[in-house]
């Protein structure tokens, strides 16, 4: 919805073959490029087998983890795909290699990821606020204690594991995307109802762990965050926003070994 109608900014060939698309989640981004390209083979991995049984006749869902060692031979995909694996992820530099071991020389690569963090830039976030003092301040301290990372845009991890790995013709694009319907601009606000409709229907899923994490189990407070941070969803007075890039580079055509 960010990119408008686009699935992707890699330039791949008209004629890709085979894709991979790591993290499929829903699997609803590999459904649809499997529509938009019928003639290449989509493989949509993930550890949970939460996507549907009807899909185009040329797209496979496994389950596989991709922080373990992949599986798949040196240079089979033409397309590999993986977006919001923050939280996932403790070796990008290592996730980055075993996607260039995999892609084929020429094919392309492409990270999307999200920094959760709720900001403004015009002083709406204020620092007393559930946002700040509750979704922030969770997502900035568990990771420390679980040894990944929420910020990948501020520790510039996608650029440096690209690089690491050897990719050619790096190119980065970073987004803002509002929490809730206040932009002026239809697609904006568009996308900021979809953001907050996402967050309203399940706060409690994307908090509770990292409650129990970062102030202990059952600590207490939690109950009353939740519903400062609904009620702040609701005001379309807060301007928030979280932020969002896409990386994508080229495998060269001649490799060393």
């Amino acid at each position: 919805m960010l990119l408008g109608d686009k699935l992707f900014l890699a330039p791949i060939a008209d004629d890709v073959q085979k894709v991979l698309d790591i993290g499929t989640g829903s699997g609803i981004w590999a459904i649809d490029f499997a529509d938009q390209y019928p003639n290449a083979e989509v493989i949509g991995t993930d550890l949970s087998p939460t996507q549907p049984l009807w899909v185009p006749p040329n797209v496979k869902f496994e389950l596989d983890d991709c922080t373990q060692p992949w599986t798949w031979p040196e240079n089979t995909f033409d397309f590999v795909h993986g977006r919001y694996l923050f939280g996932a992820i403790a070796d990008w530099n290592e996730l980055l290699k075993q996607a260039y071991r995999v892609t084929k020389p020429g094919g392309w690569v492409q990270s999307c990821e999200a920094d959760v963090e709720i900001l403004s830039d015009d002083g709406t976030v204020a620092p007393d606020s559930a946002y700040e003092l509750f979704w922030n301040m969770l997502y900035r301290n568990a990771g420390k204690k679980l040894g990944v990372s929420f910020q990948p845009m501020q520790e510039n991890l996608q650029n440096k594991a690209f690089e690491e790995a050897g990719f050619e013709s790096i190119q980065s694009h970073s987004y803002k995307f509002p929490v809730g319907g206040w932009p002026q601009d239809k697609r904006l606000q568009e996308v900021g109802q979809y953001v907050q409709l996402t967050m309203l229907n399940d706060v409690e899923g994307y908090t509770l762990f990292l409650w129990n994490t970062v102030m202990g189990e059952n600590a207490p407070g939690y109950q009353e965050y939740l519903a400062y941070m609904r009620k702040e969803l609701k005001n379309r007075k807060i301007h928030g926003y979280m932020q969002c890039r896409y990386v994508y580079g080229r495998k060269p055509l001649k490799t060393t070994a």
